[in-house]
């Protein structure tokens, strides 16, 4: 009891301090990232012709996303790491681009002091810092003596540093450096900015960050491509050294000889293959109108049969070829060296800004087609008593080719519903919830429909469409309370909690969060985190089967979140009267935690083991 009053009156006393501080200085607390302002930026014509057009258009459009940058530096007491990192990258880009180089010297030194994670903490400002100090060297920034004192600056950064912590992003780095053009940039932001601008005139807080990277990119990075690749390349040779892979020791088997019951484990997602599981699928005795495998909504919501994601014809025909190049591209994001890399690379120095822009377009319906597939592959693994259940709907809401209305997120609420009460009439034991929403992706989705200019009431209605979302999605879990679902924490190297990530940062006792790691347990440069994440898993160049049968590796908390699932399916075919905390609790024990605690390492020997000690007693 002492303890806990000491506790209390501990976080009493630092709560007055903050505020106190606040109050002081005058600035305005920001407790979530729905606290921030937000801000309109009228666009006239596509914006992607600002990324490489005459400097005068630009820099008014810099001028104004600076003043209000500024302002919210100025005004805005923000705590989390995250939207600061965001904020500091966003003013030392607009910084560099306008010469102030003494100045973005010491924006990155303020930007490695919002660092959290150990690599990042080493590698985050290296070409940033090395770039503004050739420039102030050289007294260019082109030409031989620039990127003679650029390289120089780069390799005496990069090359003290640990290859064991840091191999991640600097491979990362270097598959950058070697893939991206202008015409790359350019493309970005066709597919992504200029619908906003056709259909609402201007960009938000969001976009207007884009544009700015876009035409930071084609200033700054594209003519450091090169250098940059020659110095980190050395570095790279000298250390090519894989992680050791400490999953496979981890992992338990469950076959047709073990004591198991069926569980069954459902992927609420974007749609599986079932094809590839023959032996694994749900054969549902009362069949929904959806099928006998689960459920299966269109983009509206309506009931609709299939249980994978459908194609157009045309998206048929190039899906096996962009297949590949995704497989190409990922292997070139995580320093393989394949012919499907060295063919995506040389690719894609040669497409046009028009070929990248369907390139880009093309990817995105690839992506969201085979993510569920992949999942489930990977949660059902080495588990012979894992049956499949499909829940296919669309969460790609920004991309969905419709304005949002409250009436289709009350649909939508509806069919959460009808999820939940199909889980629990069905006695699904685990869901895997690889994805996550937030009100700025509500405003992502209006901006891009034609939701006008007005930042404050497009923000406004988006608060209310995420908050329907958001009940909806929070009850279909507590109305299943036997069932455990399984979400991922998100991949926007972000506070899942103060972004408001649902169902990431949602508190309830049958939901555990998961964040991802490489295969030597070290935390990816992605992962969000936060308090609800509390569980960490392989989530980095991970194998598993995609529509028709391939064999991918991606990566993304998406899919660390399936190998949680994968264990507790496991944990509730040994022990079907097990509750959702009581597996909750059981992969927590099981995990080992890092030495900064800040990583929780599941290892499914471990908690079978705790499981069969518990089962003693």
């Amino acid at each position: 009891m002492a303890r806990q009053l000491r506790v209390l009156l501990t976080s009493f006393v630092a709560l007055l301090v903050v505020c106190s501080w606040a109050l002081s200085t005058g600035k305005k607390i920001v407790k979530s990232g729905d606290d921030l302002p937000r801000f309109a930026y009228p666009v006239k014509g596509p914006a992607s012709g600002m990324v490489a057009g005459e400097d005068a258009a630009f820099h008014a459009f810099a001028a104004k996303v600076r003043s209000d940058l500024d302002a919210i530096l100025s005004g805005y007491d923000i705590g989390d790491k995250a939207t600061m990192r965001a904020l500091l990258n966003e003013k030392l880009e607009l910084q560099m681009l306008a010469g102030e180089y003494d100045a973005a010297l010491r924006t990155v030194d303020q930007l490695h002091g919002e660092q959290e994670k150990p690599s990042a903490k080493l590698v985050v400002g290296i070409y940033e810092r090395a770039w503004l100090q050739a420039a102030i060297e050289a007294k260019s920034t082109t030409g031989p003596a620039f990127e003679q004192s650029f390289g120089k600056h780069v390799s005496d950064a990069i090359n003290p540093l640990p290859w064991d912590v840091v191999q991640d992003d600097v491979k990362l780095l270097y598959a950058q450096a070697k893939v991206y053009t202008a015409t790359f940039a350019i493309a970005d932001a066709r597919t992504d900015l200029d619908p906003v601008v056709e259909r609402s005139g201007a960009l938000d807080n969001h976009q207007a960050a884009q544009l700015l990277f876009d035409r930071y990119g084609v200033q700054i990075l594209v003519p450091i491509g090169a250098p940059l690749v020659d110095a980190l390349k050395p570095y790279i040779a000298a250390h090519a050294v894989v992680k050791p892979d400490i999953w496979a020791a981890r992992e338990v088997t469950l076959g047709t000889a073990d004591k198991t019951t069926p569980v069954l484990v459902a992927i609420w997602d974007s749609g599986v293959d079932v094809s590839l599981y023959p032996d694994q699928v749900f054969t549902d005795p009362h069949p929904t109108a959806s099928g006998d495998h689960g459920l299966a909504y269109d983009e509206k919501g309506n009931p609709t049969k299939g249980c994978l994601h459908p194609l157009t014809a045309e998206q048929e025909k190039i899906y096996p070829g962009f297949r590949e190049q995704v497989k190409g591209f990922l292997d070139l994001e995580n320093g393989i060296d394949s012919p499907d890399a060295d063919a995506v690379q040389k690719k894609f120095k040669t497409l046009s800004t028009d070929q990248l822009h369907e390139v880009f377009a093309a990817q995105k319906f690839v992506i969201h087609y085979l993510h569920g597939t992949h999942c489930a592959g990977i949660a059902v693994r080495g588990n012979a008593a894992a049956r499949l259940v499909v829940v296919r709907f669309n969460d790609n809401l920004s991309d969905l080719a419709f304005p949002p209305t409250e009436e289709w997120a009350r649909r939508l609420a509806a069919d959460f519903q009808e999820i939940s009460d199909y889980y629990k009439r069905r006695h699904v034991r685990v869901v895997n919830m690889s994805w996550s929403d937030n009100v700025p992706e509500f405003e992502t989705w209006l901006s891009r429909q034609g939701g006008g200019t007005d930042p404050v009431e497009r923000k406004k209605k988006a608060e209310a469409l995420y908050a329907i979302w958001k009940n909806a999605i929070e009850t279909a879990i507590r109305n299943a309370p036997d069932t455990l679902f399984v979400a991922a924490a998100g991949n926007s190297d972000s506070n899942a909690g103060f972004g408001g990530d649902i169902p990431a940062s949602l508190h309830l006792p049958n939901l555990i969060t998961v964040g991802a790691v490489n295969q030597a347990g070290d935390e990816t440069g992605f992962t969000s985190y936060g308090d609800t994440v509390v569980v960490h898993a392989d989530g980095y160049n991970v194998e598993s089967y995609v529509p028709g049968g391939a064999r991918l590796r991606i990566s993304g908390t998406s899919m660390a979140t399936p190998q949680v699932a994968n264990l507790a399916a496991k944990l509730f075919a040994l022990d079907p009267q097990l509750t959702p905390p009581e597996v909750i609790d059981l992969i927590r024990r099981g995990a080992t935690t890092s030495e900064d605690g800040r990583r929780h390492l599941i290892d499914e020997k471990r908690s079978v083991e705790l499981m069969r000690e518990q089962a003693k007693r």
